[in-house]
């Protein structure tokens, strides 16, 4: 069953960001609900308070509406939603426009100041939301400046002295000026985690690039002289065969030793791209869980261990940190590496693991990574232990026998 808020764990630190970002502008409606609308009770009768507090809601929900389609036209997912910007525009003005009748035409009194709140409150958060949909610096501006202005005309119905008009749209420009600008940075700062989250990907796409284009220029290093090496003294026994001569089969037994020597050539360039060193892989692992935001710990020494032994608990240490980076939400990583008993113990453990909520990729040997591990620790003798071991924590064990001279160098070392 999922435990509540495991949808959250589920998301990316992006889709988190989003999450907030998209609340926070729904939040502000919220504010207009409560500081416009309800506050109108205190103030006036229940027949009015309650005509003011609907025309508040009804313009809450179409800020919202407006800031989530804004925001979604922000990220790309959806056209510029201009019939919903004019939509807010009409609503604020009418709202507005009703406010300034009930301060006219109701009773006298408090519900002025009611009215009066309405009217200027619904103004400046409509004025901040409709600059979400815009990229333009000046057509923001020119967006607050509108509402302003706006402000300022729509007093003259209620004969307010100029002066007063001019403090009401002044309140208008500043107020709605700062959501705007409080918007603006939010919507710039979820661009920013999703600019960096792509660069993060295409670093680790370069890398894999980088690593195929190298494994090739090996390759091609090997291979390519030997093969024109091979052609050539093909086509010399070709033409020597055809002339009778004895030196043909000379050549031929040149043109084998070649490719004896090109076959053992490749094979060390490939074990050697497929070896993954402890030390090597360590170093990486803290280094990309850091660049990830991920705290990593990693204790131990791996001197005096003997080469097959490193490098099969190299590719664990490889696909424990991919396991980690693609699955759950880990903040923090501890790898150790100890002996014990003649065997060299190497323990992953993280805190961000989603089997804690019953959701996520199987941890056990269907995973196709911890079968390919196991593949490989097999064949050194040795083990795999994955699994949950706590309230979100999750526990990757390998254990690989030594050697009796590499057990003592290592016990060693280890003291």
């Amino acid at each position: 069953m999922r435990r509540p808020g495991g949808w959250w764990r589920l998301k990316s630190t992006p889709e988190k960001v989003e999450t907030y970002t998209r609340w926070s502008f729904h939040f502000f409606g919220v504010i207009e609900i409560l500081a416009l609308g309800v506050t109108a009770y205190g103030r006036t009768g229940v027949g009015l308070a309650t005509a003011l507090f609907l025309l508040v809601t009804a313009h809450a929900a179409v800020c919202m509406l407006v800031s989530s389609r804004a925001l979604d036209w922000t990220r790309g997912r959806r056209p510029q939603p201009v019939r919903q910007m004019w939509a807010l525009v009409v609503v604020s003005a009418v709202v507005s426009v009703t406010a300034v009748v009930i301060a006219e035409r109701g009773p006298s009194g408090e519900v002025e100041t009611a009215a009066g709140s309405v009217y200027g409150g619904v103004l400046c958060f409509a004025a901040g939301v409709i600059t979400l949909g815009v990229h333009d610096r000046r057509r923001m501006a020119g967006v607050v400046g509108a509402f302003a202005v706006g402000a300022g005309l729509l007093t003259f119905p209620l004969e307010m002295p100029v002066l007063a008009s001019v403090v009401l749209a002044g309140l208008v420009m500043v107020t709605g000026g700062f959501l705007a600008i409080t918007s603006i940075f939010s919507l710039w700062l979820l661009n920013a985690v999703y600019a960096l989250d792509d660069a993060r990907e295409t670093r680790a796409r370069l890398a894999v690039a980088e690593e195929r284009l190298r494994f090739g220029r090996d390759l091609h290093d090997v291979m390519g002289r030997n093969l024109a090496v091979i052609a050539l003294k093909s086509e010399l026994a070709v033409q020597l065969s055809r002339r009778g001569r004895p030196e043909a089969v000379e050549q031929m037994i040149e043109v084998q030793r070649i490719a004896q020597e090109s076959q053992r050539e490749v094979r060390d360039v490939v074990r050697g791209y497929r070896e993954a060193a402890l030390e090597v892989e360590l170093a990486g692992a803290r280094g990309v869980l850091s660049a990830a935001g991920i705290a990593a710990k990693v204790t131990g020494d791996t001197s005096g261990l003997p080469p097959e032994v490193q490098s099969a608990l190299g590719w664990v240490v490889r696909e424990a940190t991919t396991n980690v980076l693609r699955h759950g939400d880990a903040r923090k990583v501890a790898v150790t590496v100890r002996m014990s008993e003649g065997r060299a113990v190497l323990t992953v453990e993280n805190d961000g693991v989603a089997e804690a909520t019953g959701e996520g990729p199987p941890a056990g040997p269907g995973g196709s990574g911890l079968a390919g591990l196991r593949e490989r620790l097999s064949a050194v003798d040795g083990t795999l232990e994955a699994g949950p071991v706590g309230k979100g924590v999750f526990r990757l064990t390998a254990e690989v026998p030594l050697p009796a001279a590499a057990a003592g160098t290592a016990l060693g070392a280890a003291s």
